[in-house]
């Protein structure tokens, strides 16, 4: 592929990955750098939906959406108007082609650049045998190394994203580094894939915790590495982490403004911390969503948390029907229909999600409080027991099973329990929501109410959820209780005006 190319008056610099108009760099990077340098290659020929999600997406998988927004984002980078194109039009029913044919160019000699260089530069063309040859060996020299076949087949593996070819990545993803040790790519694909298995798919916390020493090992090399930015967010977010992994998330962002699941995973922690508008904006501002297989799950939670009722459901019960095989989405539709109140629709919709075999604790927790809405404590206890065993690491599912165990657990332990969860700095609102389960058990109402308070300043939004869920049924019948709820009304109503008002808005909100 020739190096460097003029479109127009745009200076393209394929090696470097650089766009310019009149010496200004452009905003063109990532994807949408990798579909245009695609595009220049195939001079003014029609490239198809098909040929361009297999040479710019391949491994992955996406559909002719992926494609059409890429393009749209590329367009908006370029300064170009789909209405009346300047550098790449629509061909309806085929796909795209550039409006002009590209020109190859010579790499440019910089305008400062010593006497001795340009002389040199003149010599070598001269002794190579011409300009063609000498553009032919800087472009030899300058490409990037091929990737290893392991690579490529791992990263195809850990995106599919099901246990077993997650499990397939690690394997890959081990021959890799074992080639190469310091290959970066390998170093923050098997870091993200240990951590899927503590976060996805019931691994314990070693996981994680291999998969944060190996972010770390890169960063060591190279401090200023989008992707191990990303993976030790992750890491640090399937360890419970939250201040880690939200900076984490933040620096990789900020390195590289197309990471869009470090965007999206940052967007679901600012949910957990209350900060509603930023979730739910960041989520619909990703340059690619068709790539995040969680997006559409978290918005839908967004807008509930929000009180745009009906638009969350019509997108959680979407999300329920056409991905049965997201965990995510299996517990978001039952968890909402709960806090609607609509028990029996719940308990339909959890049965479902169940039988698609994606075990999780919270499908347990969600079982377990059915069964106390039905006034069945043993199979709560059961149920709540079912979820420990699955994430024995994790505090919240262990808690539940002790305190509907039979027999109960001794004062003793409880106030163990709460000294540990006195100590959390990690910044969850379940450490508090915790807390306040234990508080009660122990007959404390007030205290069970403040820690309610700390989880309400700590983020937590849910107050469907709190006025419905039999676990708390005892706390709603204290005069506090209702104090409780007000802050989350006050503050909730706030960032709805603010999304109403928002031109990033989605358009079925009333």
């Amino acid at each position: 592929m020739t190096a460097h190319y003029r479109l127009l008056d745009l200076d393209i610099d394929v090696p470097r990955q650089r766009v310019s108009r009149g010496g200004q760099r452009l905003e063109v990077s990532g994807l949408s750098f990798q579909l245009l340098a695609y595009l220049l290659g195939q001079g003014q020929r029609v490239v198809g939906f098909d040929e361009l999600m297999q040479a710019v997406w391949a491994p992955a998988v996406v559909n002719e959406e992926t494609v059409t927004q890429r393009v749209k984002l590329l367009r908006q980078a370029l300064g170009d108007d789909a209405r009346q194109p300047r550098y790449l039009r629509s061909v309806r029913g085929q796909g795209y082609q550039l409006v002009e044919a590209p020109c190859a160019v010579a790499e440019p000699v910089p305008r400062d650049a010593p006497a001795r260089r340009r002389a040199s530069g003149v010599l070598l063309v001269v002794a190579l045998g011409g300009v063609a040859l000498a553009a032919a060996l800087a472009w030899h020299y300058t490409r990037p190394a091929a990737r290893s076949p392991l690579l490529t087949r791992a990263q195809y593996y850990a995106g599919i994203g099901q246990a077993d070819n997650n499990e397939r990545a690690i394997v890959l993803y081990r021959q890799a580094l074992a080639q190469a040790p310091d290959s970066h790519e390998a170093l923050a694909g098997l870091s993200r894939a240990l951590s899927a298995r503590t976060c996805l798919y019931n691994g314990d916390a070693t996981q994680a915790q291999e998969g944060a020493a190996l972010a770390q090992r890169l960063l060591q090399g190279d401090a200023d590495h989008a992707a191990g930015w990303a993976a030790q967010g992750y890491a640090y977010d399937c360890l419970g982490d939250m201040h880690r992994a939200v900076a984490g998330y933040e620096h990789a962002v900020r390195l590289d403004p197309d990471d869009d699941k470090s965007r999206a995973s940052l967007a679901y922690l600012y949910q957990e911390q209350g900060r509603l508008v930023d979730a739910l904006r960041g989520n619909l501002t990703l340059r690619d969503p068709a790539r995040v297989r969680f997006r559409d799950v978290q918005v839908a939670r967004e807008l509930e948390l929000l009180g745009f009722a009906a638009a969350a459901e019509r997108r959680h019960r979407a999300n329920f029907d056409l991905f049965p095989d997201n965990v995510f989405a299996n517990i978001a539709w039952p968890r909402f229909l709960l806090a609607q109140g609509r028990t029996d629709e719940a308990a339909a919709a959890l049965k479902q999600a169940q039988a698609r075999g994606t075990p999780h604790p919270e499908l347990w927790r969600l079982q377990g409080e059915l069964s106390l809405l039905a006034g069945d404590a043993t199979a709560a206890g059961a149920a709540f027991a079912e979820g420990e065993k699955l994430r024995p690491h994790q505090s919240m599912p262990a808690t539940l099973a002790a305190l509907y165990a039979t027999p109960p657990p001794s004062p003793e332990w409880l106030d163990a329990r709460l000294r540990r969860l006195r100590g959390d700095t990690l910044g969850w609102p379940d450490a508090a929501i915790e807390a306040a389960l234990i508080e009660q058990r122990r007959g404390h109402a007030e205290a069970a109410l403040a820690a309610l308070r700390a989880a309400v300043n700590a983020g937590f939004r849910d107050r469907a959820w709190l006025s419905v869920t039999p676990l708390f049924a005892p706390l709603r019948h204290e005069p506090g209780f209702a104090a409780l709820l007000a802050p989350i009304d006050r503050d909730v109503a706030t960032q709805r005006e603010q999304v109403a008002r928002a031109d990033w808005r989605p358009r079925d909100l009333p």
